[in-house]
């Protein structure tokens, strides 16, 4: 395993702790959900043997400290820290492999820093605003319902209905030999309540010009679980982004958590893509 460089960078309002490793092009890797730098480690040691990979802690996230806890993020907050990340770490466009969040974050700066991205994975985002009014409002109350669920019985309560959401079974993923499910640390509690609170909100109220989105002028790769059911809202958001620009959608290994479950096929899958690019 490659050697692994730390360091925090300064952003608007916080503290961001980033991680590199491997040799090659470099990959940004932004994680879904409650995923620090570390969420998706089976997959990166896959990849840096071909790419120099970045993962990051967003803000309020693990090592990622925010100053003023009245500010909280939005999707664009976040997508301007990924901004910077990449002029400290890059002086040239670079892939980005972002799932679920990761992935909304991602066509953010598709708009607003279209020069750093050769390419963007976006995997199954959490973007309600690709979908038509009706079904934009009933994913946005799916998501709320979680944060009614979290307020009043905790963050363990909230993980079912936020499984059902996203099209999650975490009793019956398949799941690639050799590959152990993640305990859920004191560190990771607080993530899922961070995220669950505040970036639950942030993908509640986000929205992006579409039209803007269509022309962009960077590679963006729709992509699906195999197995993510076909009625929750990441897939459905997968397939209207892969309408909107006009391309299909790449189906990856497993579901909606495909990194965590199939790390070598998930790794196998990004290498194939970007080799196109």
């Amino acid at each position: 395993m490659n050697t692994i460089e730390t360091a925090t960078l300064p952003v608007h309002g916080a503290e961001l702790y980033f991680e590199i490793r491997g040799a090659g092009p470099t990959l940004l890797i932004s994680q879904s959900g409650e995923g620090d730098a570390r969420r998706s480690e089976d997959l990166v040691r896959h990849l840096e043997r071909d790419f120099t990979v970045v993962t990051y802690d967003r803000r309020g996230l693990s090592r990622s400290r925010i100053h003023d806890e009245s500010l909280p993020p939005s999707i664009a907050t976040h997508a301007e820290d990924v901004h910077r990340l990449l002029t400290a770490v890059s002086d040239g466009p670079v892939a980005m492999l972002g799932c679920s969040m990761g992935a909304s974050i991602g066509m953010h700066l598709a708009l607003t820093h279209p020069e750093q991205l050769r390419t963007l994975i976006a995997h199954e985002p959490v973007s309600p605003w690709l979908l038509g009014a009706t079904e934009r409002a009933e994913h946005a109350t799916e998501l709320a319902h979680c944060q009614e669920v979290f307020r009043a019985d905790g963050w363990r309560a909230a993980l079912a209905p936020m499984a059902r959401t996203l099209g999650i079974d975490p009793a019956g993923q398949e799941i690639e030999p050799g590959v152990r499910r993640a305990s859920i640390t004191e560190e990771r509690a607080a993530n899922f309540g961070y995220f669950i609170a505040q970036d639950f909100t942030a993908a509640r109220e986000d929205s992006l010009d579409v039209e803007l989105l269509r022309r962009s002028a960077v590679r963006i790769v729709p992509a699906s679980g195999r197995t993510t059911p076909v009625h929750v809202f990441d897939r459905k958001c997968a397939y209207e982004l892969a309408a909107l620009r006009g391309v299909e959608v790449e189906v990856f290994p497993g579901g909606h958590n495909g990194n965590l479950t199939h790390p070598v096929a998930y790794a196998e899958r990004v290498r194939a893509v970007l080799a196109e690019s």
